[in-house]
């Protein structure tokens, strides 16, 4: 067959083939330019799952007359105009693709009355093929009408899903638009029913209750707002409490310029902050915005614009990180973030808010250097009891926040009084957090202390991975690990970090070269110095059944308030809930 120019229609259908995905694609093509006009208030209508028809009207500023046709023309925005403006996309679409590819695979329509304008016009499309405009009935804004999508592509069409299943996707999507942008007015309608109705957020509260509107009140209930900025990036949003954790990366949402997006080097930050709280196999939950300079970051790297890549992975990376560490060490009682578990959550748990049960961790021998061991032999009674704890607060002094001990419950639980009423600890948990917190710091004090193999240890590599280790040297030596590069595809292990003397020095150089090409960083050696550390904390701490005296109890409380992360020991288990004397009058019917 000779080559050929391919007719328009076509053209724009082979780009919907990208573009347009299934409904759901459609509703955020068209939420992106409502957003992008400058829309404060969007209407969304759907019916038959967004196969029928997808009507969205915003208030934004309209398409003048003589654009509209222009508008359903292939690579045509007003978004960017120079190469210098596609470096720096400020606006959610630029790429001119979305509303002739639309326009190519349905019965379409377009109303629009710019503000200035006297009168709205109509322009028309059926398969591409586009009408003349005219003028009609419009208040200043934009109408969008999608009719009978994919009629003229039966092929398309087959793939779709049942009408539940497309306005799953609707629903996700518009809910990713609705927490990127909560100063916006949004309501949704499914087959002439209502479906979702949210009212702009003008403050904090108000950003937190739509975002527990979304999410779940739940979440709203176990969040911590994070408002930070470093090196020029701005992070602000929620992240719940390490309690609130989930089965599956189901409530991770990221945003970067008011983009919703998927990547793995935010993912991988996030999870490296919360590594010490978490237990494995739950994930965290957030809703992260990040605002930074255009310049650093791509947009253009997908069609369907999802995916960004950062100029500098590593340095986001890190920020990231440390603005989560930094939020989530402050989660100790009394420090304001706190959220412990209520009395009728501990009856009513889900699966997704239950923690699971805690297991001995076992302790190989032979492992670490002997000043980490001194300091848990140290560490394994405790002896941090001030000469004298008093049983009430003093008189200009205030009750502290977990109280004063009144008992010792089945060996297992601190029952302490505090202003708001009665305060149970789990002993164990809690002094756990409390000796691997001391131990982190030791650790951290002290650096990495590198020991040298007896035996070199040689291993093949890809010829990627060992001009990845002759180009790292000094982030090698800064984790602990001295690498040698001996051939084109060999490298020589010939010092590891003491502490994981007895590990196997393959698999943790081919662990950290892993990180290295995804994220440009690796934390394996930290991890794993910090995994030990946690199971010496978890066998050092206060056991069951050890009875303990008051002056005991009143200790470790007030080390549990000194302590970061001390609202959940290193499995990510709560070390401390609260009842409130309400709730204990509710128990017992008082006032009824």
């Amino acid at each position: 067959m000779p080559i050929r120019k391919l007719p328009s229609h076509l053209v724009n259908q082979i780009a919907a083939g990208e573009v347009v995905e299934r409904p759901a694609s459609v509703l955020k093509e068209l939420l992106e330019n409502s957003l992008d006009a400058g829309a404060r208030s969007i209407d969304i209508d759907v019916q038959a799952g967004g196969q029928k028809l997808i009507r969205i009207r915003d208030d934004g500023a309209g398409i003048p007359r003589d654009e509209l046709e222009l508008a359903l023309s292939r690579h045509a925005t007003s978004k960017i105009g120079s190469l210098e403006d596609l470096e720096s996309v400020v606006s959610l679409g630029f790429r001119g693709e979305a509303l002739p590819s639309i326009a190519s695979v349905s019965r379409f329509a377009l109303r629009s009355r710019a503000r200035d304008a006297d009168t709205a016009w109509e322009v028309g499309a059926d398969g591409g093929e586009l009408s003349d405009p005219r003028p009609v009935a419009h208040p200043v804004g934009t109408t969008v009408e999608v009719h009978d999508l994919f009629y003229n592509t039966p092929a398309r069409r087959r793939f779709l899903r049942t009408e539940r299943t497309e306005f799953g996707h609707i629903e996700r999507w518009l809910k990713r638009l609705a927490l990127s942008r909560p100063d916006v007015r949004l309501t949704l309608t499914h087959n002439q029913r209502p479906v979702l109705t949210l009212a702009p957020a003008d403050s904090d509260t108000g950003e937190l209750e739509r975002v527990g509107k979304i999410l779940g009140a739940p979440f709203a209930e176990n969040a911590i707002r994070i408002e930070a900025e470093r090196d020029g990036i701005a992070i602000r949003g929620f992240v719940a409490l390490p309690t609130f954790s989930r089965s599956q990366p189901d409530l991770q949402y990221w945003f970067v310029n008011g983009r919703s997006i998927n990547d793995r080097t935010l993912a991988h930050a996030a999870r490296h902050a919360y590594r010490d709280v978490l237990f494995h196999g739950r994930y965290p939950a957030y809703v992260l915005a990040i605002t930074m300079d255009p310049g650093a970051v791509d947009a253009n790297a997908h069609p369907a614009k999802h995916e960004v890549r950062f100029r500098d992975g590593r340095r986001m990376h890190g920020v990231v990180a440390q603005v989560l560490e930094t939020a989530l060490a402050q989660t100790r009682p009394g420090s304001g973030y706190t959220a412990p578990t209520r009395i009728d959550s501990l009856r009513q748990g889900s699966p997704d808010r239950e923690a699971p049960s805690q297991t001995a961790m076992p302790m190989r021998a032979g492992q670490g250097h002997q000043a980490v061991q001194a300091t848990v032999r140290a560490l394994d009674r405790w002896r941090s009891v001030p000469d004298a704890v008093p049983a009430v607060a003093d008189e200009a002094g205030e009750i502290p926040p977990l109280g004063f001990a009144l008992a010792q419950l089945g060996g297992i639980y601190i029952l302490a009084e505090n202003a708001g009423g009665l305060i149970v600890v789990d002993m164990h948990a809690a002094h756990e957090r409390i000796t691997y917190e001391k131990l982190k710091k030791q650790f951290a004090d002290r650096s990495i202390v590198r020991q040298p193999l007896l035996v070199p240890h040689s291993l093949s590599v890809s010829a990627s991975e060992a001009d990845r280790v002759a180009d790292s040297d000094e982030l090698f030596r800064q984790v602990g690990l001295v690498v040698d590069r001996t051939g084109p595809m060999t490298v020589v292990v010939r010092e590891c970090p003491a502490l994981l003397r007895d590990a196997d020095p393959e698999s943790l150089l081919r662990d950290v070269l892993a990180d290295l090409a995804e994220s440009g960083r690796s934390s394996r050696v930290d991890d794993a110095a910090h995994e030990y550390l946690a199971t010496m904390a978890c066998h050092a701490s206060v056991r069951a059944n050890r009875r303990l005296t008051i002056e005991e109890m009143n200790a470790l409380l007030r080390e549990m308030e000194l302590t970061e992360r001390a609202d959940q020991c290193n499995h990510g288990r709560p070390t401390w809930t609260s009842i409130s004397l309400k709730e204990l009058d509710q128990l017992f019917l008082r006032g009824q």
